[in-house]
């Protein structure tokens, strides 16, 4: 009786064991299904924190406009009550602060101030750029106020066509039009360097635009190289337009996960891209 009774037992953990065994090993299908979730939820999670970073700097300059209005709204009433000459004074110091945060909310909002220069007759342009909420270079435009406005002296990068914006913006009639387009590809081209720059981006060849990226990744299972070329057609983004990808394995390109990849590497920053990809280990 003890015999049977051991022999039950043996056959039960004998039948739990492989019951373990089989549950641990998930078919590949499985696998490469968990994979391709999970790069799909990182992205999604980039996508969200880049919004949640737009709605807090629109809510913060809808703050700041608010309490603006409230505080002109508050002088008005004050002017009707008291007009001698300390509250007048008073009213004075209170614009003079009122118009310097509006400056400053237009240089965050804006990227340029404007100062007057050779006694009025041409104004200098300073464009601040920036990226991930760091400020980078400063770049200065000097425009001269004749009947046609001229570009003058600046320091813009030779690459970036200033003169070109200027007439597709039509800057005699609207410049700040100019100046926003001008800004954009400013602080674009200093986004795509930054990235360029950052510690998980191996360049294997660049341009003086950042326009063109081409980066050398290998397969870590297979050590196969490689070859992703990255477009940045449009000068007024961050994030390219075309993303290639060569390599010994004429299939690779067209599976599922660096289709993924490729969809990953055009809607997020390329250092934020590699670091998910090697998480997933895609790339090493």
């Amino acid at each position: 009786m003890e015999g049977e009774a051991t022999k039950g037992v043996l056959s039960v953990l004998s039948r739990l064991e492989m019951q373990a065994r089989s549950r641990k090993a998930k078919p590949p299908q499985q696998q490469n299904s968990v994979k391709e979730l999970k790069s799909t939820i990182d992205a999604l999670i980039t996508q969200r924190d880049q919004l949640k970073a737009q709605i807090e700097t629109q809510m913060c300059v809808q703050k700041l406009r608010a309490a603006m209005d409230k505080q002109g709204a508050h002088e008005a009433d004050e002017e009707m009550d008291d007009g001698s000459e300390n509250s007048k004074l008073l009213r004075l110091m209170a614009r003079h602060a009122q118009l310097k945060d509006l400056l400053h909310a237009h240089h965050l909002i804006g990227g340029y101030d404007i100062v007057k220069t050779c006694q009025g007759k041409g104004v200098c342009v300073s464009l601040a750029t920036g990226y991930e909420g760091v400020y980078l270079d400063t770049y200065n435009l000097e425009i001269d106020l004749k009947e046609t406005l001229r570009i003058g002296r600046h320091n813009i990068p030779p690459f970036i066509p200033v003169n070109s914006l200027a007439e597709q913006s039509n800057m005699q009639t609207d410049i700040r039009a100019f100046l926003g387009a001008l800004s954009q590809h400013l602080n674009a081209f200093a986004g795509r360097k930054q990235q360029e720059l950052h510690k998980s981006v191996e360049v294997l060849e660049t341009n003086a635009l950042c326009s063109i990226l081409v980066l050398l990744l290998t397969v870590p299972r297979e050590k196969i190289a490689v070859l992703c070329t990255l477009d940045y057609a449009d000068h007024t983004r961050c994030l390219p337009t075309r993303v290639c990808i060569e390599c010994e394995d004429k299939e690779l390109p067209g599976s599922p996960h660096w289709k993924n990849n490729i969809t990953l590497l055009k809607e997020t920053p390329v250092h934020k891209a590699l670091i998910t990809m090697k998480k997933m280990g895609y790339i090493v």
